[in-house]
Formats: C-alpha cells, structure tokens, sequence
C-alpha cells in the first residue's frame, strides 16, 4: 500500500517517476541497446533501406507525419501481442530477439506500475488498468529506439542554447517507460502550483540503472484528470550521444476511452 501511495503520489505531483530495484537485467538491457548502437553505426544506405518511417521503420530528423524536425534518428517498431510485430520487421535477427526480450520485460514493468496506479485510486479490478495493455491482444504497443548524435551546431551558440533533439510533447498511451545511456538530454515541464499554471523545463539527470515511468494522455483521461500527463523533449548534446529506448503501452487505438466510474 505504501509503495502504490508513492507512485500515485509521484504520477500526480510531476507525471512521472523513477524506476529502482526493478529486476530487469543488465543483459536485457545491454543487449538491445547494443543492437541500437550498431544500427544506428550502419553505412547511411543501409539504415535507409529500413525506412522511411511511414509510421514504423527507419525515420531521421523527420518526426511523424506533421513535418516536425528533430536532431536524431529512430528506428519505430510495431508490438502484436507479446512480441515484435512482423509488420515492422526489425533489420535484422539479433535486434528483433534483443527486442523481444526487453519487451517482455517492458510488459511486466508496465503491469506492476498499472497495477499500484489501481491499487493507490482504490479501482478494482487491480488488473483494469494494465489488462488493456498486456491482456488485450489489440493494445496499442511500441517500442521506439532513438538515436540523438552529437550536435556540432552548439559550438557556435550561445551557451544557454540548445538545438531541439526531440520537440517538446506528450504520449498519448497509458504509460511510457523510457531507459537511456548516460548522455543528458531528457527535460521535463514541471508546473508551478500558482493559478497561472506556469512551467519550468528541468533537465532529468541521466541514470542508465534505472527506467523512467511517463504518465500519458490515456491515463490523464481514465484517471479523470486525477493523474497528469507531463510535456517532455529532448535537448541535443554537443559532444556525446545520447541512445534512448521507450515502450509505450496503451489501450487498443478503436477502443474509445473515458474516465473510470469509480474515479467520477
């Protein structure tokens, strides 16, 4: 009870938390980001072979389909299920068994933290939340690698400026769980407690120990508000770069969602 009052504690305060003594292992984690590390070193025309990004695949500097811009390269991969899709087959075998392995684990994560969200509002069934994640062969899950290279553009500006790596925004699932290497870069918008509603980038030391567990705009709804989705980018850095990976977990995209009766 102590533990799912912290996370609800942290969910509403700043809309996310930090992940410690999670049990997933260092080799789970290297692995993938290993297979990420050596894509993202391959020969331009061969990265490119794996997209473009439409919206799953290869994408670089184009985010989406809106024409947002952005310094890095990701590679989107569909999850059917337990495991990658095969709509979006991975460049190949290693990365999409690393992958499948870390989504597992990912899977887990995101039932235990669904589970004490439900547990700390008092909803039953505790499963209601994370069952339309992980029990619900629809759901709507990613996995999305990214890749922010070293900016050369910052040695020339003014030291309180950073060139964009990723705009600032919200995630539309239910959850978010974001691990990264040791390169800063991740920023959050904190708001002041003040009727204007005024906000504060704060920058998320890096901790490749731990994950970081983002509230989305799914759970802001189901939540009745209750728990707040939080405004993040990504800020480039000028001489190291930075590899983040995140999965993202919600409900199916058909199935029409509103705030839980008991949160009314």
């Amino acid at each position: 009870p102590g533990a799912a009052r912290d996370v609800i504690r942290a969910c509403e305060r700043f809309g996310f938390l930090k992940v410690v003594s999670h049990g997933v292992g260092e080799g789970v984690v290297g692995r993938l980001e290993a297979e990420a590390v050596r894509f993202f070193a391959s020969p331009q025309a061969v990265k490119d072979a794996h997209g473009p990004a439409s919206p799953f695949g290869y994408g670089n500097k184009r985010i989406g389909r809106n024409g947002d811009m952005g310094w890095l390269e990701y590679l989107l991969l569909a999850i059917d299920g337990e495991s990658l899709s095969r709509a979006s087959p991975a460049p190949s075998s290693s990365l999409r068994d690393a992958a499948n392995e870390y989504v597992g684990a990912m899977r887990r994560m995101a039932r235990t933290v669904l589970e004490m969200v439900a547990e700390g509002l008092g909803v039953t069934p505790r499963g209601a939340l994370a069952d339309m994640v992980v029990a619900d062969a629809a759901s709507d899950q990613l996995l999305r690698l990214n890749h922010y290279p070293p900016c050369p553009l910052l040695q020339n500006l003014m030291p309180n400026c950073s060139p964009t790596g990723f705009g600032e925004h919200t995630d539309p699932q239910l959850i978010s769980i974001l691990h990264s290497n040791s390169t800063s870069g991740l920023q959050v918008a904190l708001h002041h407690d003040d009727a204007a509603g005024d906000h504060q980038w704060v920058t998320v030391p890096p901790d490749p120990t731990s994950f970081l567990v983002i509230v989305g705009d799914s759970l802001q709804v189901m939540t009745n508000g209750r728990l707040r989705s939080v405004r993040h980018r990504v800020v480039a850095n000028k001489l190291k770069s930075r590899v983040s990976m995140i999965y993202f977990g919600g409900p199916p995209l058909e199935q029409r969602i509103a705030p839980l009766r008991q949160l009314l």
